[in-house]
């Protein structure tokens, strides 16, 4: 039986392959589609039943990060450039360049996401961060702008707004609610910004290890940073200091999500921590087989990917449902869900994408 409404004896499971046998980097769900980003450098949009409905390609090196908005999908490569495509025709109306160095993330700051006192951007906006140490703004293009695909030079770039320097190891995730962003880098800080002016609000030192994970809680006015050095520290977003050290991983934390209660956080030591974002205390713990390579979590459930294994949690009673379970012969990479709808980048050589429909058997 199903721990969260999602019941795998009611559920449509469909797998199809992807990408041949490169690595998948990235996974979105877009409407009734799925789209795939990888290091054979194209992003795939398919339809729930395999279908390769677009194949947008231009990127001369792997694809690292995709970020999503209506119908605009920003990709970020290892060849340095930023591409905004038009996801309903497929094409590439924008390359952005700057960075010198592989682009390892990107998100986007929503133009309706003022929490607080937190006023969001006038127009949705475009954050990278790279291991070129530095991070970049840029305003999101609309229907209707001129499209552009210049040279290196910033100050001919009109979507250009910024350069946030201040690291000095690569950046190696971020994450952004409104104006406020956060940057964690192998320089052992993170860094909160305040992307609309450029400013660097706080310098967040402390971990003894590289940062492989960062999240922004604007609602409790707190940011999150996991590390190398096998903590989680949350700081205050008020003055930068640090309210808290989490210490219930053991090896280095590589993972954290956020949900409007609860943080999730995932380790190469098999588990999931499930952290009210509140009292800050543990109040579920999910186990594993093996490292735990991606998690997706809301107010009832979290579901994470593992070596051969889709497990989702149930965030109020702890009790766990296997949705794939394959051993260790097929490393579940990436895992997303919407509605009824979650999907699994799987790889037993080949790639394949897992896709379940809940509620949808005959």
């Amino acid at each position: 039986m199903s721990t969260t409404g999602w019941n795998p004896e009611t559920s449509a499971h469909t797998t199809f392959s992807a990408h041949a046998s490169s690595l998948v980097t990235s996974l979105l769900l877009w409407n009734d589609h799925i789209v795939t980003g990888s290091d054979d450098t194209t992003v795939c949009v398919w339809t729930n039943d395999g279908t390769l409905e677009k194949k947008l390609e231009g990127h001369e090196s792997g694809v690292w990060g995709l970020a999503l908005h209506h119908d605009t999908l920003v990709s970020a490569s290892q060849d340095r450039t930023v591409r905004i495509w038009n996801l309903q025709t497929g094409l590439c109306s924008h390359v952005f360049r700057g960075h010198h160095s592989t682009i390892r993330c990107v998100a986007i700051a929503e133009s309706d996401d003022t929490v607080g006192g937190y006023q969001a951007p006038a127009k949705p906006l475009i954050l990278t961060g790279s291991r070129d140490h530095t991070l970049r703004v840029w305003t999101l293009p609309v229907s209707g702008d001129d499209e552009f695909k210049a040279a290196e030079d910033d100050a001919v770039n009109p979507f250009h707004r910024f350069t946030l320097d201040g690291h000095t190891e690569s950046i190696r995730d971020i994450s952004v609610r409104g104006r406020i962003a956060v940057s964690g880098s192998y320089d052992n800080t993170a860094r909160v910004w305040d992307i609309v002016t450029g400013q660097c609000l706080w310098k967040l030192e402390g971990h003894t290890g590289k940062v492989y994970s960062v999240a922004v809680d604007l609602s409790n006015e707190q940011v999150f940073s996991g590390s190398m050095d096998t903590t989680i520290r949350v700081w205050s977003l008020k003055d930068g200091s640090c309210k808290a050290v989490l210490d219930r991983h053991e090896s280095l934390v590589g993972l954290l999500a956020l949900s409007p209660s609860y943080l999730f956080s995932a380790a190469p030591d098999r588990f999931v921590h499930v952290w009210d974002l509140k009292t800050l205390a543990v109040i579920q713990s999910f186990e594993h087989n093996q490292t735990i390579t991606s998690i997706q979590g809301d107010d009832e459930k979290v579901v994470a990917g593992s070596d051969g294994l889709v497990q989702v949690g149930n965030v109020t009673t702890g009790q766990t449902t296997d949705l794939l379970s394959m051993g260790r012969e097929r490393l579940v990479s990436k895992v997303a869900y919407a509605g009824s709808k979650c999907v699994a980048v799987t790889k037993d050589g080949a790639t394949h994408v897992d896709v379940w429909m809940f509620g949808e058997k005959a």
